[in-house]
């Protein structure tokens, strides 16, 4: 901590700081979350695997780091960048600060950043590599310059489990489980999932177990599942090639729900396309319309990639759209009925708005194995 630091980008601008966490020097894609809470859950995201997070709300910190509201068991990303580092942390859970919480990451931080000039610079010229830390700002310049862009990576290898698991634990506090359900069987297919996402599908009474990224149709269908999920992840949707033959192989064996890398690889699976948005979806705050209900939904969201649903055209129905540009938030397959979206409704942090697509997706698995 008090060493200088910066943090500079592919263009080469540059933003100065202090060091804290981890020292050393961290490469990454440069992007930004406009969420006013829920660092904790940001920083253990496994869908920033191999990015360096500007948090847009001026003050993080202040509730120090807990036990309870982590999405994994380590962070993913590479870099932390704030505009102040909270001097002191107080909450009831908390269990230590986040400072030192990441230098036994290893995650390097920057403090004292114009987030606010930042932030306007990615949206402005869209999200590009960068590196971060306490290195001479020429040597982090030629880090970011040398750093392969984030189109292209596979980086799901990193973030998956390495062996399935069973998962049991609900949301408690914070929701209850859903009454007489029957205890369907869900298999998870673990490209990044956040822990949320396991705790809702246990809410709704789902037995849950968790396989890897590389787990094949043969291993999924060989556990009997119900219905299969699709989890979130970091990376290249158009990289994960096996991901995608192995949902290809799926679709139509059981019912299917996908949330953010889990509904761009099963429209690839489909025959779709992804393409980079210019600097991503991130944050808390983004409006999502239901085309099925009307409905406009307050929603979580972490995503750099999209699908172009002109790919899609006559095999897959849009069922909800971004109302700040009109991208496909979610869809669902004419044929077997399998859907996805684009966003987190399990909200770690966030909204609870569209929580009922847990329910929606075990009321699919009712009909086709009652």
């Amino acid at each position: 901590m008090n060493k200088e630091a910066h943090l500079v980008l592919a263009d080469g601008t540059r933003f100065s700081g202090t060091n804290f966490g981890a020292e050393g020097a961290a490469i990454g894609e440069a992007v930004f979350t406009t969420g006013m809470t829920g660092y904790e859950e940001v920083l253990t995201d496994p869908s920033y695997c191999g990015q360096i997070v500007t948090m847009t709300a001026p003050q993080i910190g202040n509730t120090g780091i807990n036990r309870e509201d982590r999405e994994a068991t380590r962070p993913a990303l590479r870099g932390f960048v704030v505009r102040e580092l909270s001097a002191v942390e107080s909450n009831w859970r908390t269990a230590e600060s986040l400072d030192t919480y990441l230098e036994k990451q290893g995650i390097v931080g920057i403090t004292g950043v114009d987030t606010r000039t930042l932030t306007r610079h990615i949206r402005d010229v869209g999200a590009q590599m960068g590196a971060v830390g306490t290195e001479d700002p020429a040597t982090l310049h030629d880090r970011a310059k040398a750093a392969p862009p984030m189109t292209g990576q596979n980086l799901t290898g990193e973030v998956t489990t390495r062996e399935l698991y069973r998962w049991t634990e609900g949301s408690g506090v914070w929701s209850e489980q859903r009454e007489g359900a029957r205890p369907w069987h869900v298999v998870a297919m673990d490209f990044g999932v956040k822990l949320n996402i396991l705790r809702c599908l246990v809410d709704e009474g789902c037995k849950v177990t968790v396989v890897p990224a590389t787990a094949s149709a043969q291993e999924v269908l060989g556990l009997d599942p119900d219905g299969i999920f699709l989890s979130n992840g970091p990376g290249d949707p158009a990289a994960v090639s096996g991901g995608i033959a192995t949902v290809r192989e799926l679709l139509g064996q059981r019912p299917i729900f996908g949330i953010c890398l889990g509904h761009q690889l099963m429209s690839l699976a489909l025959g779709g396309q992804s393409y980079k948005l210019k600097f991503g979806h991130r944050g808390l705050n983004q409006p999502v319309k239901d085309l099925k209900t009307g409905r406009v939904e307050v929603t979580t969201q972490n995503h750099g990639f999209c699908v172009d649903v002109a790919s899609l055209r006559d095999k897959c129905e849009v069922t909800h759209v971004h109302l700040n540009d009109d991208t496909c938030e979610g869809i669902e397959h004419v044929e077997t009925g399998a859907f996805s979206v684009q966003y987190h409704p399990e909200a770690a942090a966030g909204p609870h708005d569209s929580r009922y697509l847990f329910r929606r997706f075990t009321d699919a698995i009712a009909r086709t194995r009652s």
